[in-house]
């Protein structure tokens, strides 16, 4: 009994510390300028002048808007756009393409936090978006090119609430604290779960097992091993499980930021388990393409590991 509280006690403060004093702060501010963003306008704006542009990728004007989802908030708040789109008549084959970019992309709740410990969080964004449409490409063109393209879209706008009084925007403000504060709640029962899991894992020495298994393949490519364990909690239990697991090596110098940022690429993205699960859950159509989406999302993961590597 003393074993399994030395391994939940630890795992339960990390879990608490992480959500309530790093995600939950950032995710705030985060939401907050989205959703006042979104309530002037500004991002329908901008969807509508780079939807044209980003077509040839296999995106419409609701794909883009998931990126951005994707990049400002977190893998979760696609959901609702997916769901959306799927309702709206979009076609089988676009909803692959914008679900295999979210896959690819860089997810906000991840990179922001890590920002703080030494990411960098523009390059990784750039890249996040350049690994993303190559994603959509590769999913709209090569894997999902026997879909349907059949549309019957009516409508591609989203519809947002007003900020045009200062009460507008406090109201706007306090929903994304809400919305915000939710999601930093929501994310501790599944984190404190992970990192149980995983401490138990590496405890009972299977990580260690893991890693000299790999270790002949890991010294010939180059990869150091302190990366398996980020790895393995990442695609087990998702992006916020892998930043808790990376909180302390960062804070410790064991982990280090050169290091981190080189393996973002292939690090931070929502193509894990969880993910995976939630982002099907926005409709019987979107679940229907997820090979098609996750082939293409491989191919977006590669171009950023390998643009990653290439920056050192």
């Amino acid at each position: 009994m003393d074993f399994l509280g030395q391994i939940i006690l630890p795992a339960g403060r990390s879990a608490i510390e992480l959500s309530l004093f790093v995600l939950l702060p950032v995710m705030v501010v985060m939401l907050a300028i989205m959703r006042l963003l979104e309530a002037w306008g500004v991002l329908d704006w901008l969807v509508a002048r780079l939807a044209p542009a980003l077509r040839p990728f296999g995106l419409t004007g609701l794909g883009v808007f998931a990126a951005l989802q994707v990049a400002l908030v977190n893998f979760a708040a696609p959901v609702a756009t997916l769901t959306v789109m799927e309702q709206r008549g979009v076609s089988d084959r676009h909803i692959a393409a914008a679900f295999a970019m979210v896959l690819a992309m860089a997810q906000a709740n991840v990179v922001f936090p890590l920002a703080v410990m030494g990411l960098h969080a523009g390059t990784v964004t750039a890249v996040s978006l350049a690994g993303g449409l190559t994603a959509a490409a590769a999913a709209y063109y090569l894997f999902g090119r026997k879909l349907s393209a059949e549309e019957h879209v009516s409508d591609e706008t989203l519809h947002h609430a007003s900020a045009e009084t200062p009460k507008g925007v406090l109201d706007v403000i306090n929903r994304a604290g809400a919305e915000a504060f939710r999601i930093a709640i929501g994310a501790i029962p599944l984190l404190v779960l992970s990192l149980v899991a995983v401490t138990g894992l590496r405890q009972a020495g299977a990580v260690t097992i893991l890693t000299e298994a790999l270790r002949p393949a890991l010294d010939a490519l180059g990869i150091d091993p302190i990366l398996v364990l980020p790895t393995f909690t990442k695609f087990l239990a998702g992006g916020t499980a892998m930043l808790g697991i990376v909180d302390q090596p960062l804070r410790q110098g064991t982990l280090s930021p050169a290091l981190l940022n080189t393996a973002a690429g292939f690090l931070i993205h929502p193509l894990d388990m969880p993910a995976l699960a939630i982002l099907m859950s926005a409709g019987r159509r979107v679940a229907a393409v997820w090979k098609q989406a996750v082939l293409g999302s491989l191919v977006g993961i590669a171009l950023r590991g390998t643009i990653h590597l290439l920056l050192g």
